[in-house]
């Protein structure tokens, strides 16, 4: 049986949902980098992290955190992740302000180049001039998303080389995620 694989995005339309801020230290201080969490490699984090909110709300399982789109989960989520694919992620303890429970920042750390060009709707390239030359030949604009599964491996999780928000599952963490009542993300078949 062909494997399948969905874009893990978050549910924006779950009532009353909560937003998060970008992920600062303990103190409040800005993070160097706060693209580090969605490059698809392992960072090393040197200090316990906050979430801050950005609008209170409903909490979730699922959700990304600031303008850097930083994947935090809840413990139960986290623990689908840490069970089904150790070797392609890191799980950060956060503090996420107002919250007793634990929280985990996800950081995926497997970067696969498998766009399928013609496959997906519409794809869009950085030129090598312009304001964004050091970008040149990664993708600008991505729609209707399809991967050539023949490249993904045994990856169960991953980014996309080029285009780096959407975190990739395979099916089988798909039905993983879904078992646990999963509030805040949906998928979508890529």
């Amino acid at each position: 049986m062909e494997q399948r694989f969905f874009d893990l995005r978050i549910d924006v339309y779950v009532p009353e949902r909560w937003y998060l801020a970008a992920p600062v230290g303990l103190a409040g201080e800005e993070l160097d980098d706060i693209w580090q969490f969605s490059d698809g490699k392992s960072v090393e984090v040197r200090e316990r992290l906050r979430i801050p909110l950005h609008r209170p709300g409903k909490p979730l399982d699922f959700t990304t955190a600031g303008a850097g789109r930083t994947p935090i989960l809840s413990a139960r989520t986290a623990s689908v992740f840490r069970e089904l694919a150790p070797s392609d992620v890191q799980l950060f303890p956060v503090e996420v302000e107002g919250e007793t429970e634990p929280y985990y920042l996800l950081n995926v750390t497997r970067q696969i180049r498998c766009i399928d060009d013609a496959a997906s709707e519409e794809v869009q390239f950085y030129p090598p001039e312009g304001v964004q030359s050091h970008r040149a030949g990664e993708y600008r604009s991505v729609s209707g998303l399809r991967i050539d599964k023949s490249k993904v491996g045994d990856a169960r999780v991953f980014r996309l080389w080029g285009w780096y928000s959407p975190v990739i599952v395979n099916g089988e963490l798909k039905e993983a995620l879904e078992r646990t009542g999963i509030v805040g993300g949906r998928f979508v078949e890529v």
